[in-house]
């Protein structure tokens, strides 16, 4: 399949083929949910995606060094060559490192807005020494580099039926939406890592702090306060969601099949919360697989359906890769689908 997306996208240098393989292989290993959406996606513009995720997804596994054997200075190291890496890419248009050679790549074929690759990693260096946030203000600042900036980048790649700024604002609130439900969805293995990134102050209206969550977690016994408090991040986590929402429909009619999905299946995380009494402390709360491998069947019928109905580019331009040879037809992908194991994380924290 890696083969058959490469071809449609034209990219035909070896070691460039190589790099996006890479980025591929991160997506695929790292961010369950969202690959299996990009399945949904004409082929042509699967590799940028996998390059745009495979980049966040290697940054953020710095920040969090899950073999624990980096010190704090290692990391910052790491990523600051890797900042410097991304500049001089970006400048030139080449790189040696293959997910940044990917990345630039995309970038460049796509014209993204450099300045969201900067935010990118001034949030990623913040990782390292911050580990908490007062007001849901301060963690709006972090979240538009680490979240909302994730959602503009995939703009161009996506493609849009209105102008690019009118959808804008609805893309970067669901790159926000995604990570906040990943943060609640996380909050006992952040708090294992040092880091709580529920707002101070919405917790603090419930009689919560860390301390309180850090006795929760060790002791495994529950608390009301904290069910209130994870309750009101839900809300707000919903309204976001809200906002998202209306900017699906200004999407390339070809790759909006994907982003519902993706859309659904994140959103879905949030009843699974509720479901499991708001249990976030303890234990990840996981969408049931029947229902994942629904919604992702939903998906590809909406996909063929958007295929059939010559559904592409803005200005009525058909994606040649729509019917580009290699094209996996609609009974492949539903079987395909129904072989899905896991699934979730996306936009990185995160």
């Amino acid at each position: 399949m890696t083969r058959r997306e490469l071809d449609a996208a034209g990219i035909e240098e070896p070691a460039l083929r190589a790099a996006y393989t890479h980025c591929r292989r991160l997506n695929a290993r790292h961010g369950k949910t969202y690959f299996l959406a990009t399945r949904l996606l004409p082929l042509s513009r699967r590799p940028a995606v996998h390059a745009l995720y495979g980049f966040a997804r290697w940054a953020d596994d710095i920040v969090d060094d899950l073999s624990g054997n980096a010190t704090r200075a290692q990391r910052d190291r790491t990523l600051h060559t890797l900042r410097d890496r991304l500049d001089t890419g970006l400048r030139t248009g080449r790189s040696e490192e293959p997910v940044v050679q990917a990345l630039v790549h995309t970038a460049v074929r796509y014209d993204i807005d450099h300045s969201y690759f900067v935010d990118f990693m001034a949030s990623m260096l913040s990782d390292l020494d911050v580990t908490d946030y007062p007001t849901y203000e301060h963690l709006a600042r972090y979240m538009h580099g680490s979240a909302a900036v994730i959602g503009l980048q995939m703009l161009p790649v996506l493609g849009t039926v209105t102008p690019r700024e009118e959808a804008a604002p609805h893309a970067a609130a669901l790159g926000v939406a995604f990570q906040l439900t990943n943060f609640l969805r996380d909050v006992g293995e952040d708090l294992d890592r040092g880091r709580v990134y529920l707002p101070a102050d919405l917790l603090a209206a419930h009689g919560v702090d860390r301390e309180l969550l850090l006795w929760s977690r060790r002791s495994g016994r529950d608390d009301p306060r904290i069910r209130a408090a994870v309750l009101d991040v839900v809300a707000l986590t919903q309204d976001v969601y809200r906002q998202a929402e209306p900017g699906l429909d200004m999407l390339d009619p070809v790759t909006r099949p994907c982003m519902r999905t993706a859309f659904t299946l994140y959103r879905d995380i949030l009843g699974a919360i509720e479901a499991d009494g708001f249990q976030v402390v303890h234990r990840r709360s996981v969408v049931p697989r029947r229902r994942r491998v629904a919604v992702a069947l939903a998906g590809a019928i909406r996909m063929a359906t958007a295929h059939r109905a010559g559904g592409g580019r803005p200005g009525g331009l058909r994606d040649t890769a729509q019917t580009a040879p290699g094209e996996e037809p609609f009974l492949h992908q539903q079987s395909a689908l129904r072989q899905e194991k896991e699934l979730p994380r996306l936009p990185p924290h995160p």
